[in-house]
Parts: C-alpha cells; sequence; structure tokens
C-alpha cells in the first residue's frame, strides 16, 4: 500500500508519478524500495487519470490549507 500511496501524495502536489520520484517519496518515509514494484506501479498506473479517479471518488478528505 505505502507505493499507492506514495504515488497519490506525487498525484496531490502536481509532481509527475515516475520511478525516481516514487523512490525519492518511498524512501523519504524509509521504506526499502524495491525497483520491480516501483516499475509495476508506474505501468499500472500510466494513462490513468487520477484527478477523474479522485472526482468519482469524492476526492480527497485531507482538508485544504495549513495544519498548523
Amino acid at each position: 500500500m505505502e507505493y499507492v500511496y506514495a504515488a497519490l501524495i506525487l498525484h496531490e502536489t502536481g509532481a509527475e508519478i515516475n520511478e525516481s520520484n516514487l523512490t525519492a517519496v518511498l524512501e523519504a518515509a524509509g521504506e526499502d524500495v524495491t525497483a520491480s514494484r516501483i516499475k509495476a506501479i508506474v505501468a499500472a498506473l500510466e494513462g490513468v487519470d487520477l484527478a477523474a479517479t479522485d472526482a468519482q471518488t469524492g476526492g480527497s478528505d485531507a482538508p485544504d490549507g495549513d495544519l498548523a
């Protein structure tokens, strides 16, 4: 699930979902990264419109703005 969450973080921040960015997010979270899993999630999400998926599922439950 961590790999999916990392992809969603990238999507939410407007960053490209690619192998390099996914690896960076996962490593920053302290996850042991597996190259084959990274390639698989990037391939699985290729051509997927996550914005449309967000709209269909009701979007993010995260609040907008500053959490402080």
